[in-house]
């Protein structure tokens, strides 16, 4: 019997990637976890064929817990299905231990092949993202300056671009507004910005908000 566990905090969302798998993998079960919370208590009571993980959710993030996950259970591969795009979120996620990323404008048959690659031990990338990944390596190790971030870092950077305001973001990710500010002194002195107005406009203009 196959055992996935879907992580999503939109119930349509994880009845649309139940109903596209269960009608291509036989003998396969499915539990539903609404946040990052619920993820990690279903990883902690069992072992799981294949994990399927949403990034943004109430509280923590997935990115936030990916790595617990790991420790938890090492055997049971994660695939990372995200709103955002790839070169936004696939390269934390990959480097935090996921096994794949999608995103989900991604065509069902892909997230099939996906799951399918993950069940053989593999990993799973678009096309577009393993071109892109290849033609790095060859490149001098330049990373931009949202690369140097750490994961929270860089989801504040995300909301602050969005237009959340400090009080609104420590509301969204369920920590102290001093945490969020914290954070925000730590970006602005790694990027070497002075204030929310030149965070917004890096953002911008490195697609880093939709």
């Amino acid at each position: 019997m196959i055992r996935i566990l879907i992580a999503d905090d939109h119930a349509v969302v994880r009845r649309g990637i139940r109903e596209i798998l269960a009608g291509e993998l036989a003998k396969t079960t499915f539990v539903e976890a609404r946040n990052a919370r619920e993820a990690l208590d279903y990883a902690h009571k069992q072992s799981w064929e294949v994990i399927i993980l949403d990034i943004s959710m109430p509280g923590r993030s997935g990115i936030d817990i990916l790595s617990e996950l790991r420790q938890l259970r090492p055997k049971s591969p994660v695939l990372v299905l995200s709103m955002h795009p790839e070169e936004q979120f696939a390269r934390r996620a990959l480097r935090a231990g996921a096994a794949g990323y999608l995103t989900k404008d991604s065509v069902s048959e892909e997230l099939v092949t996906a799951v399918r690659k993950l069940l053989t031990g593999g990993r799973y990338v678009s096309t577009a993202l393993a071109e892109r990944l290849a033609i790095e390596l060859g490149k001098p190790d330049d990373k931009a300056l949202h690369e140097r971030l750490s994961d929270r870092e860089f989801q504040i950077l995300q909301l602050l671009a969005s237009g959340k305001t400090v009080s609104e973001i420590a509301q969204d990710l369920a920590v102290s507004i001093k945490t969020v500010s914290t954070y925000r002194s730590r970006l602005l002195l790694k990027m070497a910005m002075k204030n929310n107005a030149e965070l917004i406009g890096y953002a911008i203009r490195n697609h880093l908000v939709e």
